[in-house]
């Protein structure tokens, strides 16, 4: 006997991301020194204040279920956060869910039907694509590439490639895997093009606690945009809190409604001690998160200037933990010698669809950056 499986599945690959962090821990198992920066993860540890609260929620019974969209703690932390950043929701208008991944999936599955059309900024987080295709939408890639990675010149490109039939638009700033933080200009363009064509768009605003020398805005605080924008956010990159596994949506309250119905049927909540120490992540943790982001900042200008010793030019991330790196045209190619020759682990650029680059995240310390050009230059990879 053999399955036969649904078709939905087999319309997407694995994520290559976690197939690349893969690679790496078998190496490393083998007792191979692999220098990865592959990996989407802050090397902190999640501060000792978030830490403690969690425990404390323990010892105090907090482990049982919790009403599927979130504890009225977090959902008005989450709402007092929101309007620092200029976004009007209040905590009905936020669900709790296990992570900004399962945010951003149940949005596709709420919003998308067989053969709507997705449009995506190109390179794009591995999982958008995938989610859509899961969803049954189609796909319409704009090409950031050509103009270092910004948006507000390549507006016109994206004009030609959405119209009335754009269900849904995504916006990732700051951008994993480029960096980039997208201009005032560019997202007052993405606004013009979403009320012009009545497009929903999602504004993945999960490195937003992570930039360097300028301000994000939020789209939602753009005229015409709160009823048709679908704020994602959690707590992994700028709390270091990627196991936890804690995010947001935050919407209209009919979208609300909507997926509400996805998250109840399918995971239920997000975890009930892990919320409240999520309160606590947001009420008393700036500090930490300013010292992380400081020593991100420092990695990024040490790996600019020690691939700029050897010729290679990159777009300097504003933000996130991530750059582009130019290699060969077959990147997949570059990165499979990467880390068998060199043991250093980097994520293809095709990945996010575009190739001809590899993505480095700067999630490391300064010696193990180091460590990482050095392996690739003496293996005549630069």
């Amino acid at each position: 006997m053999s399955m036969t499986f649904a078709g939905r599945v087999e319309r997407v690959e694995p994520s290559a991301t976690l197939a690349i962090s893969q690679a790496a821990g078998e190496l490393e198992a083998e007792g191979a020194d692999v220098v990865d920066l592959s990996v989407g993860e802050p090397d902190f540890p999640t501060p000792e204040n978030i830490v403690e609260a969690g425990k404390d929620a323990m010892d105090a019974g907090h482990t049982g279920y919790t009403t599927s969209n979130g504890i009225v703690e977090l959902r008005k932390a989450i709402a007092a956060k929101l309007d620092d950043d200029g976004l009007d929701y209040s905590a009905d208008e936020i669900i709790v869910t296990p992570g900004a991944k399962q945010a951003l999936f149940e949005t596709f599955q709420t919003l998308i039907d067989d053969g709507d059309e997705v449009c995506l900024l190109d390179p794009a987080w591995v999982s958008y694509e995938a989610m859509a295709k899961l969803a049954g939408g189609s796909l319409s890639r704009v090409d950031l590439a050509a103009h270092d990675f910004q948006l507000e010149p390549a507006l016109d490109d994206l004009a030609e490639n959405v119209s009335d039939d754009t269900e849904l638009l995504v916006v990732n700033s700051p951008s994993n895997p480029t960096g980039a933080v997208y201009s005032d200009a560019a997202l007052d363009g993405v606004r013009d093009l979403a009320v012009e064509h009545d497009i929903t768009v999602i504004s993945d605003e999960i490195y937003k606690e992570i930039t360097y020398g300028v301000e994000p805005r939020s789209l939602g605080t753009l005229d015409g945009m709160g009823e048709r924008t679908v704020t994602i956010n959690g707590f992994s990159k700028a709390y270091s809190m990627t196991g936890w596994r804690l995010g947001y949506l935050a919407a209209p309250e009919e979208m609300i409604d909507q997926s509400g119905k996805i998250q109840s049927h399918s995971v239920s909540s997000a975890t009930n001690f892990v919320q409240h120490a999520g309160v606590e992540a947001l009420e008393n943790t700036s500090r930490a998160v300013a010292q992380m982001t400081e020593a991100f900042e420092e990695r990024r200008d040490l790996l600019v200037g020690l691939l700029g010793e050897h010729d290679i030019d990159v777009s300097k991330p504003e933000g996130a933990f991530y750059m582009m790196v130019p290699v060969d045209e077959n990147d997949q190619q570059w990165c499979e010698e990467a880390i068998e020759e060199a043991h250093v682990a980097t994520v293809p650029g095709s990945a996010f669809g575009t190739p001809g680059y590899a993505r480095f995240s700067y999630a490391n310390s300064q010696e193990r950056l180091r460590e990482a050009v050095e392996r690739l230059a003496d293996a005549d990879l630069f």
